[in-house]
């Protein structure tokens, strides 16, 4: 028996053949297409949770389906020869039909909105240019050289050197123009040096670097003015949904971490030349970048090994704010960068959460004040400037559509809203025919089942006095091929696919795990403060995604607290918003530093009171967990279960 097999990955059923590779036996089919260099979509990471790395055997022996086939699957696709290809082991020489990254148009990304008008920055970005007259060497006598010539006009150098990649340049500039020159520093250094004047051409970019998107601007460093913007799916999503099977992915393997890297590098790189193109700049031009990003992504586009990232005690290698030259990393599209990440405050809460805090100045609140980043990996800080504290509430990738069986992305023909009348209606993105159900969507969709008495309060599909429920509503009820409840959403003959769009039993499992992460968290952090619902002035949503949940929807299966509306406030992408306002300001990155320090973290799983917290979020409406007295939550809860 041969030691390898020939898979060939075709593009139609029709076996047009896009890509043949030879695989060793013990590989699985995902591993053979990313060797090959296709991308098939994994989004739970390779555990056989989701369907998104579906294929279909064309030709050859198909292997017997696995569990996690027949669940994700269903019987009939299994018999039709569909398998997931991080479960599938092949016997011998096959033909694959690969289903394409899910083609969502239409994302909608989150930017800053121009929200740096209301700070009030003072522009002190670091980057200076000077204009200078240098003089080549003259005289032989003369113990001198070209960079020790222009050295000597350049003003407040603190270090008296030139990086080599510029050295290179000096020869030629240093003889056009009669010696007229303009050098570039950044923070005393020389990061660059032009023949000419070249004074008012300054820029920078700032970059979100989250789990599911990455969104880029291009300001003007001496007017603050946002010139150009570019955003889109993270491209590493292919690897995997969530962080922990990213890391999972790359783990003790820097082969693997070395083409996470290559993905978010030539992503980044293509928003520099996007947003240079649309500015009309050239991005040469480009002297200051900042970054800011979860542990996880910030490690992985420095090319620092994540290994230990994903095990106890969950600790980065490094915390602080670097600074580092762009063709250090490399990000070839802007070469004369310095490029700055913000400090990271632990494992799990990264330098997006400092930029969060730059953007909302809790820092600076005298009252009590709640910022909840809602995402594939959330976080919360809770405080004033009096006392911080900091939790990771890692949601997972269910309020960004996987796990979910009709889930996906907030792209054209999602359900992004549903409201009740006489019936179900449902608000589509693109105002299409519905092909899936976003987070906000389903979020929305749960609080009006749970209003109109179609889940009970333990996230179970009514079973019970359904007659009592108006007949349009009624009939809405189904099961689905595996014999689990669902409740559908859009008929099939209003839909944009072949079935109908419904949720399951098992979807509003998924949910219920991803709102107590975040309900939970905030429940934690107000034990340790002794603080109650009360004693919190503002809570402030941010994030993509947290701005397009209905905050009504979001109190109903308590997502959030039930706080008094006006006291609930969307503040979009502050983590975006808190990269452009240390690109613009060296005082508010250097902020950024002393707030990390000050800030206290709060492991949630370290605590012996989260199990029980965590199991009472999962409830979509309840009794006030209690917070002060242990004692009182156990004599709550058995006077709440003699009850029952």
């Amino acid at each position: 028996m041969a030691a390898e097999i020939f898979v060939t990955f075709a593009r139609t059923a029709k076996q047009a053949a896009e890509r043949t590779v030879h695989i060793a036996r013990n590989l699985t089919i995902l591993e053979a297409g990313h060797q090959a260099g296709i991308d098939i979509e994994a989004t739970c990471g390779r555990r056989g949770r989701c369907r998104s790395c579906r294929i279909k055997i064309l030709t050859g022996d198909a292997p017997p389906p696995t569990v996690q086939d027949a669940v994700q699957l269903g019987h009939d696709e299994v018999l039709e020869g569909f398998r997931l290809a991080c479960q599938t082991r092949m016997l011998g020489d096959t033909t694959v039909l690969s289903m394409p990254p899910k083609e969502e148009e239409g994302h909608q990304f989150l930017n800053s909105d121009n929200s740096l008008e209301d700070h009030q920055l003072h522009l002190d970005c670091g980057v200076a240019k000077h204009l200078l007259h240098a003089s080549p060497p003259v005289e032989e006598h003369h113990q001198t050289s070209d960079a020790e010539e222009i050295l000597s006009v350049v003003p407040d150098l603190k270090h008296n050197a030139i990086p080599l990649h510029i050295m290179r340049k000096i020869p030629q500039l240093l003889r056009q123009e009669k010696g007229r020159i303009t050098v570039t520093t950044f923070d005393g250094c020389v990061t660059d040096v032009e023949a000419g004047d070249t004074r008012s051409q300054i820029y920078g970019m700032a970059f979100d670097i989250g789990t599911t998107s990455v969104v880029g601007t291009l300001l003007d460093l001496t007017t603050g003015e946002q010139l150009a913007n570019a955003g889109g799916m993270n491209t590493q999503a292919v690897y995997g949904g969530d962080l922990m099977s990213r890391i999972a992915y790359a783990q003790f393997d820097e082969k693997k971490l070395s083409t996470l890297r290559a993905k978010i590098l030539n992503q980044v790189n293509k928003y520099i030349r996007r947003c240079a193109a649309e500015a009309k700049i050239d991005p040469n031009h480009i002297y200051k970048i900042v970054v800011v990003g979860n542990t996880c992504m910030h490690h992985i586009f420095l090319g620092i090994d994540v290994s230990y990232v994903g095990l106890a005690p969950y600790a980065p290698v490094v915390r602080d704010g670097l600074v580092l030259p762009a063709v250090e990393l490399p990000l070839k599209a802007a070469p004369n960068a310095q490029v700055c990440t913000l400090p990271i405050i632990a494992g799990f809460v990264g330098a997006d959460t400092v930029g969060c805090i730059l953007a909302s100045r809790i820092h600076e609140s005298e009252e009590v004040r709640v910022l909840v980043d809602i995402g594939t990996n959330g976080e919360v800080v809770m405080g004033s400037r009096h006392r911080l504290t900091a939790c990771s509430a890692p949601a997972g990738p269910a309020l960004e559509g996987a796990q979910i069986r009709d889930g996906m992305r907030g792209a054209i023909g999602a359900i992004e809203k549903v409201s009740v009348n006489s019936d179900f209606e449902c608000a589509v993105i693109g105002d299409v025919p519905a092909i899936g159900i976003c987070g906000s969507g389903l979020i929305d969709a749960a609080a009006k089942m749970i209003d109109h008495k179609v889940m009970d309060c333990n996230g179970n599909l009514r079973k019970l006095g359904m007659e009592r429920l108006p007949d349009k509503i009624r009939q809405r009820f189904t099961r689905t091929e595996r014999g689990t409840a669902e409740f559908i959403l859009v008929w099939r003959d209003g839909a944009g696919k072949s079935r109908h769009i419904g949720v399951t039993q098992s979807d509003v499992r998924q949910l219920q795990l991803a709102k107590s992460a975040i309900f939970s968290g905030i429940r934690m952090l107000q034990a340790v403060m002794k603080l109650e619902d009360e004693d919190i002035c503002q809570l402030q949503l941010c994030g993509g995604f947290g701005n397009y949940v209905n905050i009504e929807s979001a109190k109903t299966i308590r997502l959030i607290p039930n706080l008094s509306h006006e006291k609930i406030s969307y503040v979009g992408n502050a983590a975006l918003l808190g990269a452009q306002m240390a690109l613009l300001s060296e005082s508010e990155r250097f902020l950024a530093d002393e707030i990390t320090q000050q800030i206290e973290h709060v492991a949630l799983a370290a605590r012996p009171d989260f199990q029980d917290i965590f199991v009472n979020s999962m409830t979509f409406s309840g009794s006030r967990f209690p917070l002060r007295s242990k004692k009182k939550s156990r004599r709550q809860r058995k006077r709440r279960f003699s009850r029952q």
